[in-house]
């Protein structure tokens, strides 16, 4: 049975970020992958630059892997109303079938091992994890990283609390080619029963994902029919599918998107990214929390093997301790400003205000964004 110092369970944002900056330190690394690179996902693909100086820090550039530079934020509501202001820290625009096989590029690069299967069971006994795969291979570690996303099998296997809630939450991406879109801008358009989010990727090409909920999503056969009956009601995205070419030959969805509380440490296991906490994406910021996710836990990793006085337990009580600090206040502030759009007389009513006021919304945004990591 193969022994590492670290098995990380998802090559996502946060499980491939942890293997490069723990593969920096020589620590032994396995990473556990369901799906070869690269390829598309579900997201914003808005990336906040707070995570920039933690980036660089291992040699990787945005700008040279073409990202845009979008410093500009657009809000719109059902009612045609608009808001436009400069973000106060700004962000790239970079698509998930980029940044990730960028990372598992340079990662690889570190003599990494890479196993593309499902890992169905983590189990914790006698101070070690093993770890197994659909194929029935076993695998062993110190320490385990859960990096596996939104939602997965293991949450059931694990009895996560929040497997047994409703998760009312659909998400639908696309990218697209038109012609005129700004590519300083990231865009935000109310729709009923959701929103959409819109910006340039490194091709040129413009992502748009929505969130909404299934009860709205149901009342319709399928994405197109709801593209234009519910999605359209917005005149600025009505606009945008009249002139807009689609680039996939068929929409990603994502069901099942769960905003409830999650605990950051499970049967020992530390949780990054969407598996610790998923910010609702309104607020543009996901990616660069889950890069973010993963400097704590790795920081706290690199204690735990080179100080022997530094126990398991306070690794745990340590990483609970910062990824609360970090993230817990930006979590309950998306949760609030999503409640606020998707009711539209309330919307329209703060649209006014911030309309009249836009350092109103400069300082919602700072609420749910932070700062320039530092390294």
């Amino acid at each position: 049975m193969d022994k590492y110092d670290i098995i990380i369970v998802g090559g996502g944002l946060a499980g491939l970020t942890s293997a490069l900056h723990l593969a920096s330190m020589n620590f032994k690394v396995l990473v556990f992958e369901k799906q070869q690179f690269p390829h598309h996902k579900v997201c914003g693909e808005y990336i906040s630059n707070e995570i920039t100086p933690y980036l660089d820090r291992f040699g990787i550039s945005l700008v040279h892997a073409n990202a845009v530079c979008i410093d500009t934020l657009k809000l719109t509501t059902v009612n045609g109303k608009s808001l436009q202001i400069k973000l106060p820290l700004g962000g790239k625009g970079i698509s998930r079938h980029a940044l990730d096989d960028l990372l598992y590029r340079k990662v690889l690069s570190m003599n990494v091992p890479f196993i593309f299967d499902s890992v169905i069971n983590i189990e914790f006994q006698d101070h070690f994890f093993t770890v197994t795969t659909h194929t029935e291979r076993s695998f062993t570690a110190d320490l385990v990283i859960g990096a596996y996303g939104k939602r997965d099998n293991l949450d059931k296997q694990l009895e996560r609390n929040f497997m047994q809630k409703k998760s009312p939450w659909l998400a639908v991406k696309g990218h697209y080619k038109i012609n005129g879109f700004p590519n300083n801008l990231v865009a935000l358009h109310n729709f009923n029963g959701g929103y959409a989010g819109m910006s340039m990727t490194e091709t040129g090409a413009i992502n748009l994902c929505y969130l909404t909920s299934y009860e709205s999503f149901k009342r319709e056969k399928d994405i197109d029919t709801f593209n234009s009956k519910v999605v359209a009601k917005n005149p600025y995205l009505a606009s945008f599918f009249a002139d807009a070419e689609p680039l996939f030959e068929q929409s990603l969805s994502i069901a099942q998107i769960s905003f409830h509380q999650k605990n950051a440490i499970k049967n020992h296991i530390l949780m990054c990214g969407d598996t610790a906490g998923l910010i609702h994406p309104l607020c543009g910021n996901g990616m660069a929390m889950a890069i973010h996710s993963a400097k704590i836990a790795s920081d706290l990793i690199s204690r735990y093997f080179e100080h022997a006085n530094y126990t398991r337990q306070q690794l745990e009580k340590d990483y609970q301790d910062q990824w609360n600090f970090a993230f817990k206040h930006r979590l309950r502030m998306g949760r609030h400003l999503q409640s606020l759009l998707l009711n539209n007389p309330l919307s329209t009513l703060a649209m006014e205000i911030m309309t009249k006021s836009p350092r109103l919304l400069q300082a919602l945004i700072k609420k749910t964004h932070g700062k320039p990591i530092s390294c």
